[in-house]
């Protein structure tokens, strides 16, 4: 039984959610409470699984009760309901909710939120991993990318694709930009998975305020986490994102397959920041036994960095494809194809594209085994493996970004 605890000030909007939400109470353990104070007296309690709390309460609001949550139950999936769009309270609740909804809110639109929220437990079932997640309130972003996007924003003459380049350079910022416009508080017809698309929908002024953040942007940890170059996870990201997109050019995929090739390696960002020293025995261990460092991550950690990484995404709200092929890049016989996916395509791209040298962590890394033709065949891939491998080469040495 999942518990869910709600947090309106308002006792008409919380016996409207009780009396509409009463059929699922045979699967969800469900409290109902109007004010912050309570919802911290409740917790106390119990471990609750989700809570949903409006933002605009009297002493304390929405956005402080999940500051408190965060610190102290950080397993517990955040999401706000609110009936106000302004930025600058977007921004606040960047950094302590996981998701927006925006009031009035059907109870159905709840439901399925909540449903797929819970979802994501079992792809990451240890509460101790779930817990790293959810204390993870910035994301650190390369100190080239912070710099630059803080001076071009300032430039008048800066255009949207200069701002989109910079975006999409970096896998945090990305990821974070993201969230926002795809939170309920844009209301959007369909979630963006574009990044000019939604630096566009924004607003330079948003990425500005967002770029100043502190709760949002951070340097990288000091120290470099078991030999991790961070300029070479980044440009493999980059690598990835776009052979993915040559794989999924004019299709209906491409911007999903782009998105999950930039982002796919972004648990590495919560592994080197929560728990550096796990991350380094895993290399370590990968090193000595010759296994691939995902599988010993999941050794020491108990989980590897693609599912730590699709958690984070999940919680987030991104495009359900996305969190997919995150979650199963490196094992994607976890998932049934019925046809030719994002997850395919980030797993052709990431086993073909050809990188200048060893990996972020180092020649002692084993690789990945390569996929052959026969996957190709597997997932129904709209190409064959000569088309694949003329493709991803034209793109695979992705050029830095200048400072």
């Amino acid at each position: 039984m999942k518990n869910i605890l709600f947090v309106d000030d308002e006792r008409p909007v919380l016996d409207g959610l009780r009396s509409r939400l009463h059929r699922l109470h045979t699967k969800w353990n469900m409290e109902f409470v109007d004010s912050g104070a309570q919802a911290i007296e409740q917790m106390q309690t119990r471990p609750y699984d989700v809570i949903v709390t409006d933002m605009r309460m009297p002493a304390m609001d929405g956005a402080k009760l999940l500051e408190i949550v965060s610190a102290r139950w950080p397993q517990a999936i955040r999401i706000v309901l609110s009936g106000y769009a302004e930025l600058a309270q977007t921004t606040r609740l960047v950094p302590f909710a996981h998701q927006y909804l925006s009031k009035p809110c059907q109870p159905q639109q709840l439901e399925i939120v909540i449903e797929r929220c819970l979802l994501l437990h079992e792809l990451l079932n240890q509460p101790r991993l779930r817990e790293i997640v959810g204390r993870v309130r910035k994301l650190p972003s390369l100190p080239r990318i912070y710099v630059a996007l803080q001076s071009i924003v300032r430039d008048e003459h800066v255009t949207l694709s200069d701002v989109a380049a910079l975006v999409a350079a970096d896998s945090a910022l990305a990821a974070r930009v993201l969230q926002i416009v795809n939170s309920a508080f844009f209301r959007l017809p369909r979630k963006l998975s574009n990044i000019e698309q939604a630096v566009s929908y924004l607003g330079f002024q948003a990425i500005r305020n967002l770029a100043m953040s502190v709760e949002i942007f951070s340097q990288w940890p000091r120290g470099s986490c078991a030999g991790l170059d961070l300029n070479r996870l980044q440009q493999h990201a980059h690598t990835v994102a776009a052979a993915a997109g040559a794989l999924t050019a004019k299709t209906p995929l491409a911007d999903d397959a782009m998105l999950a090739g930039l982002l796919h390696d972004i648990g590495y960002w919560i592994l080197a920041q929560e728990c550096p020293d796990d991350l380094s025995n895993a290399v370590e261990l990968a090193a000595s036994t010759d296994i691939a460092l995902h599988a010993a991550e999941t050794r020491i950690i108990g989980a590897s960095h693609a599912e730590i990484g699709a958690y984070l995404l999940g919680i987030w709200g991104l495009p359900y494809s996305v969190v997919e092929a995150v979650a199963h890049h490196h094992q994607p016989a976890r998932v049934e194809h019925s046809s030719f996916d994002v997850l395919a395509a980030i797993v052709i791209g990431h086993s073909l594209a050809q990188t200048d040298g060893a990996s972020p962590f180092g020649t002692r890394v084993p690789p990945d085994p390569k996929i052959d033709e026969s996957y190709l065949i597997a997932v129904k891939a709209p190409f064959d493996w000569t088309e694949a491998t003329r493709r991803i080469p034209q793109i695979s040495d992705t050029p830095e970004i200048a400072t």
